[in-house]
């Protein structure tokens, strides 16, 4: 499989002095998602999880639903100059009764490791709707366990450790319990690894489950918690306008800036219990 670091020599320059030395750094390499045979996206990605990977992008885009939806997901043959496989190639084989993607969620240029929706066909493919009641989740988190949840994400981060270059996602019980963590040069591409995983555990629809990232919620990512069924986004920087919009139309709770102890709700603050002797959180 594909390398998640590599090391490349370096100049450093500082305090006065110049020094050569190695870095390690986050590998990035595209990975092809075909279904059923047939080019559907490329991905700027971190090797690793591709499997998880290629079935949570599927659930993002609308296509699968449940791990049964998938009959399998092999690597098809691609080879470098040496004439070994480059595990960049991966098909995705649909159930019998799961139709085909259409057309418009093709995407006709490939995603880079910043932009989760580059490439869609039509723009009214851009928006996918979720097939869960989000709104009704009743699902509660202590405030003091939301601002701590990217510590608990940050310890599980052994790539960035290493390099410093990659973004992270985790899934979390509203009591704080870390079930999942990934990490990936595309914010996007950590996400769908977390959901894949959850797609493959039977555990879709998320309800009751704190999704937290590393970086901003952008459209994209509400997007993506929104068709797994999850009620709670949590985001260590700031959220975009639309995906603001997005989490209040399908009533999921949207927090960011979730760091050094304080954060934003941006929707859904009734599920956010206050800390003691504050005054309860008005709903949004």
């Amino acid at each position: 499989m594909g390398r998640v670091t590599a090391r490349r020599p370096v100049v450093r320059v500082g305090h006065g002095a110049v020094t050569s030395r190695p870095d390690t750094l986050a590998v990035e390499e595209p990975l092809e998602v075909r279904v059923g045979g047939r080019a559907f996206a490329v991905t700027m990605r971190t090797p690793g999880n591709d499997v998880e990977l290629a079935h949570g992008f599927l659930v993002g885009e609308g296509v699968v639903r449940r791990a049964d939806d998938v009959l399998a997901a092999r690597y098809c043959a691609g080879t470098d100059d040496t004439g070994a496989n480059t595990y960049n190639v991966l098909d995705v084989a649909l159930a019998p009764h799961v139709p085909p993607p259409s057309a418009s969620l093709e995407r006709t240029t490939y995603t880079t490791s910043s932009c989760g929706v580059c490439g869609k066909a039509s723009l009214e493919a851009v928006r996918v709707a979720t097939p869960y009641d989000i709104a009704a989740d009743p699902v509660r988190v202590d405030a003091a366990v939301l601002a701590g949840l990217p510590d608990e994400l940050r310890r599980a981060q052994q790539a960035f450790d290493r390099t410093g270059g990659v973004h992270a996602a985790g899934l979390f019980t509203p009591d704080g319990r870390l079930l999942c963590a990934r990490e990936d040069v595309g914010r996007h591409n950590a996400v769908d690894k977390v959901v894949g995983w959850a797609l493959l555990q039977g555990r879709l629809p998320l309800q009751g489950h704190v999704l937290q990232v590393s970086g901003r919620a952008s459209f994209e990512l509400a997007q993506k918690a929104a068709l797994a069924g999850i009620p709670v986004l949590s985001a260590v920087s700031a959220p975009s306008s639309l995906a603001v919009d997005l989490a209040e139309e399908v009533g999921m709770t949207l927090a960011g800036f979730v760091r050094g102890g304080t954060f934003n709700v941006y929707s859904g603050a009734q599920r956010i219990v206050a800390p003691d002797n504050a005054e309860p959180l008005p709903a949004r």
